[in-house]
């Protein structure tokens, strides 16, 4: 070992012994007669000193020699400080230097390596091995670290048996799109980066392995946002000879045990709710519970009034923004042009204040009474001061769009606290939905999904009506995990490729070997997949994955560090019979 001791583990009981450090210069402070650096590693700063009259002079000049970043071997005494600093760990102490050692010099960085740096977010991700060296992002990654190895322990302690899976597979039609890996020994075939490794996992529920999980890296060709990568992890997670209620047993224990280990939190038990009330009172199939707004359907009392936009729509659905009936004309006006924006899409919006003098105000005061109006309030059991937002129009759009517009006003009254968590589960999915565009059904979930047992009578006669036996877990309004119980007989899993389209000859040629496996005696079994890296940046507090990873993609899915992905040589298309003109 090049060093006795880290750079954040000195204290005053070492001082008088002489220790090496190794690390990198933070920054030096020269007053001619001393001379301070700061030698920075991953557990923290020591402060180093040099002064006139005690140091050797040659000492004194290699230390001013040094620059940022340098990478230093430093040997010394400690010593205890007569200014503390009590904002360092090491703020106790100081290391008279007695002999250095440059192991590496190093250039000027492009931006400060501190927790509060000048680069940009472009620069420091093609400067990204610097941008590492930041607390913040370091900090990040001993989170990610620690909720791996928390999970791990838990898992383990169950049971299960962590099995790596394929990374080349095969490309299936269902899902996003595939990464596709040319084959030089097979040309003309390709094959698939894994999207997840679903049916391995139930390939190895069929070989008896009863409890299986990985941490594992999955691949989706998909348009990137803050919390999506080219790129991602999964804990990845089968069991056998289960059913619905012991999964969401077993994995919200997982989640409770994340939150005491990593956060000290107690989580309470994890509420439930059906998907079709998670639509009807929040507008979205991961609700965000940390405060309330729920949504009220108003037809029967809003609608043929003489009001077209309320008498003409599907739905007129509102929300009850507490607190909000100060909000002057120009501030409504605004808030209407924010739900007109193409991210949200809607045509407008009526608003009803009920002042706190207990008089009303309303958009559409000319077509509705008092008595109206007090009826809408007490639909939402309103006080004074607050005000109703309605929005109008067909059912699922009107209520994706007031589900933005409860978000956003969640987000000006301070309600999305990231130091706050609320779990829940959905469940009771539809198993199918419907694309217009295709004619034809679509998985919600994935094709292996099973439905659930009470409405496996419909399967034939109303597909649509099916619900799915599949669940998900929301945190904080994000989807952090999902599953289902799997077919695991053959007959039905045939019969819902039958509905998602396939001809056999299809269904034979994309997944004969799990229907193969089916017929071995497959026994019931069930899973569930968390988003490890929104599971992370939950955790940290903050919306984007990015620097929950080590080498993450910008926007565009590129590394700007190692400029990928980029063009190969026509040598190597050519071994891959791939045509160089093309």
């Amino acid at each position: 070992m090049l060093r006795t001791h880290t750079c954040g583990e000195l204290r005053l009981s070492h001082v008088n012994q002489t220790v090496t450090l190794c690390g990198w210069v933070q920054k030096t402070r020269d007053k001619g007669g001393m001379l301070w650096v700061d030698l920075r590693d991953r557990y923290g700063i020591t402060q180093l000193i040099v002064e006139e009259g005690v140091s050797s002079d040659a000492i004194i000049e290699s230390l001013r020699g040094v620059g940022r970043e340098f990478v230093l071997q430093i040997t010394g005494t400690v010593k205890e400080r007569e200014a503390k600093n009590d904002k360092m760990a090491t703020g106790d102490i100081e290391l008279l230097v007695e002999d250095i050692k440059v192991l590496n010099p190093a250039k000027l960085p492009p931006f400060l390596i501190e927790d509060k740096t000048d680069g940009g977010d472009e620069l420091r991700m093609k400067y990204r091995y610097l941008d590492l060296r930041r607390n913040p992002v370091r900090e990040k990654l001993r989170l990610r670290h620690k909720i791996g190895s928390a999970t791990r322990s838990f898992l383990d302690n169950k049971d299960f048996i962590e099995v790596e899976t394929p990374v080349l597979i095969k490309s299936t039609p269902e899902g996003a799109r595939d990464f596709v890996v040319p084959s030089r020994m097979n040309q003309g075939e390709f094959y698939a980066l894994p999207q997840s490794p679903q049916t391995f996992k139930q390939l190895l529920m069929v070989s008896g392995f009863d409890r299986y999980y990985q941490i594992v890296k999955c691949f989706r060709d998909e348009d990137l946002r803050a919390d999506r990568q080219p790129e991602f992890t999964q804990i990845d997670c089968e069991m056998s000879f289960v059913e619905q209620e012991d999964i969401l047993n077993m994995f919200e224990g997982l989640i409770r045990h994340l939150f005491k280990i990593v956060k000290d939190i107690d989580l309470a038990e994890v509420p439930r709710m059906d998907y079709a009330d998670a639509m009807k009172y929040y507008g979205s199939d991961k609700p965000d519970t940390r405060f309330e707004m729920k949504f009220q359907e108003l037809n029967d009392l809003v609608q043929n009034k003489g009001f077209g936009i309320f008498d003409d729509a599907k739905l007129v659905v509102g929300i009850n923004a507490t607190g909000c009936a100060s909000y002057t004309r120009k501030e409504i006006d605004k808030l209407t042009e924010w739900v007109k924006r193409p991210q949200v899409g809607a045509k407008g919006m009526v608003y009803l204040k009920y002042n706190e003098d207990g008089s009303t105000k309303s958009s559409a005061d000319k077509f509705y009474s008092e008595e109206d109006k007090k009826a809408i309030l007490e639909r939402f059991d309103a006080k004074p001061g607050d005000m109703i937002l309605m929005l109008s129009g067909e059912t699922n759009t009107v209520r994706k769009q007031l589900n933005e517009l409860r978000l956003e006003m969640g987000e000006r009254l301070g309600l999305r606290d990231p130091n706050k968590f609320s779990v829940l589960w959905v469940l009771d999915f539809p198993l199918l939905e419907f694309d217009e565009e295709s004619n034809r059904w679509h998985a919600m979930h994935h094709p292996f999904t099973s439905p659930k047992p009470e409405d496996m009578d419909l399967i034939n006669s109303d597909p649509g009506a099916v619900r799915a036996n599949a669940y998900d877990m929301v945190i904080n309004g994000t989807e952090v995990g999902g599953g289902s119980v799997r077919i695991f007989e053959k007959p039905l899993q045939q019969r819902m490729f039958d509905l998602l389209g396939f001809t056999p000859e299809e269904a034979e040629a994309q997944f004969g070997f799990l229907m193969s496996a089916f017929e071995y005696g497959a026994p019931p079994h069930a899973g569930i997949a968390f988003g490890f890296d929104r599971l992370c940046s939950l955790f940290g507090g903050v919306e984007s994955i990015r620097d929950f990873i080590a080498f993450p993609k910008n926007n565009s899915g590129r590394d700007v560090m190692i400029d990928s992905p980029s063009a190969i040589s026509n040598e190597q298309l050519g071994e891959l019979g791939i045509d160089v003109k093309a």
